[in-house]
């Protein structure tokens, strides 16, 4: 399998840049996080899983991210929401898992709750619901408070990022327009959260509050106690995988007795991945488990 390059035209003119491998089953898109872009170690070791197995995958950078055209400082979650949603509605049919990784966590749940027919299962990486108003607000400090009610942004610091990177006003107020938390969270769907207990930019307990506030029953929470924001690690790729793997299984359309049902679902979990080769065994779940 290989990878297509395109570009989808949006109504202002713009275009999202975006990536996609044809495949079969469940389509698995990447929504990235904040000022990152589809080029991510995450992204690509998905694209190399789907063009492996023969899935179906899509990755794209938001408005003022990556390759796509717009400027950073005019963005804002009301246009990257917008911008998730066309990508899905253009570029993919049938059944979805979304894998969102920070603010692509958030977009992935306002995706899933605007497309409950189309998305199946979730793969939440360091999920950041909110983070406008409960992570990024609360730590601003006078001065920053000062530039932005003063110039309408201020420079962010960032170690991913030697220039920084603005924080605007219109980012911050449209961003508590979308705000999902405490719940709950209308989405039914299995979704697999996988978070850091060292992540210095996401708190462990604000993404276990996401997980207890979703609706569905069928949510695992994965802290991996020494991981950090980016999980990026060969461990924790190998750990995205695996999920993405189960997600993809989880999504399919179900045919036949209990049994053979999970039967189906173990291999197509085996082969789907690839796991034999990062050394996974999924497991057979009980019959249970249903």
């Amino acid at each position: 399998m290989t990878e297509s390059r395109g570009a989808l035209p949006r109504e202002d003119g713009s275009n999202l840049a975006f990536r996609r491998v044809e495949g079969e089953g469940p389509t698995v898109v990447w929504l990235g996080g904040f000022h990152s872009d589809m080029t991510g170690t995450k992204a690509e070791v998905l694209a190399e899983q789907a063009k492996a197995t023969g899935g179906a995958y899509v990755r794209f950078d938001y408005f003022g991210h990556g390759e796509s055209d717009g400027q950073f400082k005019d963005g804002t979650i009301s246009r990257w929401r917008a911008d998730a949603l066309a990508v899905i509605d253009a570029l993919t049919d049938g059944p979805l898992v979304l894998v969102g990784s920070s603010m692509g966590g958030w977009l992935a749940c306002l995706a899933a709750i605007a497309r409950p027919d189309r998305v199946k299962a979730l793969v939440l990486i360091a999920p950041a619901p909110d983070f406008t108003e409960k992570l990024m607000a609360p730590e601003l400090s006078d001065e920053a408070k000062a530039a932005i009610a003063r110039d309408g942004f201020w420079i962010r610091p960032s170690e991913y990022d030697d220039g920084g990177y603005p924080i605007t006003r219109a980012l911050l107020e449209d961003g508590a327009r979308w705000s999902i938390l405490p719940g709950p969270v209308p989405i039914d769907v299995p979704v697999r959260v996988l978070q850091g207990g060292a992540d210095p930019d996401v708190p462990w307990t604000h993404a276990l509050e996401l997980a207890n506030a979703l609706t569905s029953d069928d949510v695992v929470f994965s802290l991996i106690k020494d991981g950090d924001h980016r999980l990026s690690r060969p461990q924790d790729l190998e750990r995205l995988v695996a999920a993405v793997a189960e997600a993809r299984g989880l999504a399919e359309p179900e045919e036949g007795d209990l049994v053979s049902r999970r039967l189906a679902r173990a291999a197509r979990l085996r082969n789907a991945a690839g796991l034999d080769a990062v050394g996974i065994t999924p497991r057979l779940p009980a019959i249970d488990d249903e």
